[in-house]
């Protein structure tokens, strides 16, 4: 922003204070420095200069102006509608100027040869799969193996010596025992009458010992002390974990209203900063004690080891807390 359009603005709003005086007497009345709010904001000390001067040439984007300037309000603890107003008076008609500039969009026609690279590479990826689909198939016509019926006949042979080709459509004949010639008078009896049961046909059943249950038997004393131990292990299952003690490492905060929250920790090392929007938690890990400025107290609640930390009491009069916690 050039230092004509400043001048021209200021002189629309003579007794109105610009909303940099506004923010630099609530600065100096707080008494802090310009290199300590800088810090508090993430931002460089001189955008922070420019803002209080009402000069914008760090930030030449009207929407981020306009963000600094609420979050440099919310800081300091007071309201930010009147510093937006004034800005909005002085440098109103500047912001709608540069609104209405709007970018050019240039769109160039598809390209030629990406439209033949993507056919041609279609055409490749067809003619791939139909040469694996021809090999695949040529490969299974090869290696299947014969059905039942492609099986050639298999020669039979009998007793007497003689061989058949049995009809594949009709199962094999069963083969006929052979009758024995009768023997002599004579020699009936010397065959013992085994051989003779055998020779003829017969069957001899030969009755089997029952055999002893050599298991030991199971005790009713034992199926009792059985049933006890598992009963004892299954209301050991049954047991719930302890809960976990509170870690002492870890905070919980929760932004009902905007505010702009910093914490180190032992280590003098910054694990949270940043101006938090209503609605958002955020879950911090260091190491006790923590040095915490939290703005706009009145709309943040913090856990510590699973206690609500009361920061109404803590803040000041200007809502901004500044202590630390875990001594």
């Amino acid at each position: 922003m050039s230092d004509t359009h400043t001048d021209d603005a200021a002189e629309t709003a003579p007794h109105q204070a610009s909303p940099g005086e506004m923010l630099r007497r609530e600065r100096e009345t707080q008494g802090l420095d310009l290199e300590e709010v800088a810090a508090a904001l993430n931002l460089r000390p001189a955008v922070i200069r420019g803002l209080e001067e009402d000069s914008y040439e760090e930030v030449p984007i009207a929407t981020y102006r306009r963000g600094y300037l609420r979050a440099y309000a919310h800081l300091l603890g007071i309201d930010d509608t009147p510093v937006l107003e004034a800005y909005r008076t002085r440098f109103g008609s500047v912001d709608a100027a540069q609104r209405k500039v709007t970018p050019i969009q240039v769109t160039r026609p598809p390209s030629h040869l990406g439209t033949w690279l993507f056919r041609l590479m279609t055409v490749l990826v067809l003619a791939g799969l139909i040469g694996l689909t021809l090999m695949w198939w040529q490969s299974r016509g090869g290696n299947e193996p014969p059905g039942i019926g492609q099986s050639d006949p298999v020669s039979v042979d009998r007793l007497d010596g003689s061989s058949i080709i049995p009809d594949s459509t009709s199962p094999p004949p069963e083969a006929e025992p052979e009758s024995l010639p009768p023997l002599p008078e004579e020699d009936i009896d010397a065959v013992p009458d085994t051989d003779i049961e055998a020779a003829s046909g017969t069957e001899t059943t030969v009755a089997e010992e029952p055999q002893e249950d050599t298991s030991p038997a199971t005790t009713a004393d034992e199926v009792d002390a059985d049933l006890a131990e598992t009963a004892v292990e299954q209301d050991a299952a049954e047991e719930e974990p302890s809960a976990p003690e509170p870690d002492p490492r870890l905070l919980e905060l929760t932004f009902n209203e905007q505010s702009w929250t910093e914490i180190f920790d032992a280590n003098n090392e910054r694990i949270f900063v940043g101006l938090q929007e209503p609605g958002t938690t955020a879950s911090v890990e260091g190491e006790p004690p923590f040095r915490m400025t939290v703005g706009n107290a009145t709309g943040v609640e913090l856990v510590w080891q699973g206690e609500s930390v009361d920061l109404q009491a803590r803040a000041g009069a200007n809502n901004v807390a500044r202590f630390t916690l875990g001594e």
